[in-house]
């Protein structure tokens, strides 16, 4: 991700704060258009959609080609915690009749980004999400946290140990209650359990690179999701 694009996103979350959260705390109403002309298509058929904060946003943004000619959907909202992302479950998933979700959610908790929280809340906020998409028969992939040692908007919160261990409580999760784990983390930590800088920017989001390191895994998660 170049830093055009970093700024763009970072611009994007101030409004989010500033503006939307006082009328729309979860931003439902950025999708809503879009959502109303997927559900008046009725070919539904293998629907994947991709939930989660600036990270998956800026993924269709970074790498347009990877959801182009598939039946990928994009419901990413930049600096979006595990709450908000909750929120929106049904008009952002649910409502559009996947066959599978992939959800990626905890960074921007950890970060505070809506004051401080639990990893065990956040953590129950995901299961939260996979309850309601099995509930609606919804197949599910859980994404690891990505590595970060630290947050350019909030520094001082030594988020990588927190990050090793949210993961840790997702994989077990997923492990017990046979969920499809995809494991960004490990393909692309550093030595200081951080993101790896030739795949960052900014130590967060991805550049290009980070995205390409990341979408072979998510499509070997998805064959295997869709069995």
């Amino acid at each position: 991700m170049n830093k055009k694009i970093i700024i763009a996103l970072l611009l994007i979350v101030t409004k989010t704060f500033s503006q939307e959260m006082k009328t729309d705390w979860a931003n439902i109403s950025k999708y809503s258009k879009e959502n109303q002309t997927l559900k008046l298509d009725k070919t539904t058929e293998n629907r994947i959609v991709f939930i989660g904060n600036s990270i998956t946003e800026g993924w269709k943004i970074s790498d347009p080609d990877f959801f182009s000619n598939k039946n990928y959907i994009n419901r990413g909202i930049s600096g979006q915690t595990s709450s908000q992302m909750l929120v929106r479950f049904r008009p952002d998933v649910i409502a559009l009749k996947p066959k599978l979700v992939v959800i990626l959610a905890g960074i921007n908790d950890i970060a505070q980004n809506n004051g401080p929280i639990a990893l065990e809340d956040i953590f129950g906020n995901i299961i939260s999400m996979v309850e309601l998409a099995k509930q609606n028969k919804i197949r599910v992939i859980l994404s690891s946290v990505l590595p970060a040692y630290d947050f350019a908007w909030r520094k001082g919160l030594e988020p990588a140990e927190k990050v090793i261990k949210l993961n840790s409580m997702i994989k077990n999760y997923c492990e017990e209650n046979q969920i499809v784990y995809v494991d960004y983390f490990s393909a692309m930590v550093d030595q200081r359990n951080g993101l790896d800088e030739k795949y960052t920017q900014d130590g967060v989001h991805p550049t290009l690179v980070g995205y390409k390191t990341m979408e072979p895994l998510l499509e070997k998660a998805i064959r295997k999701a869709l069995k």
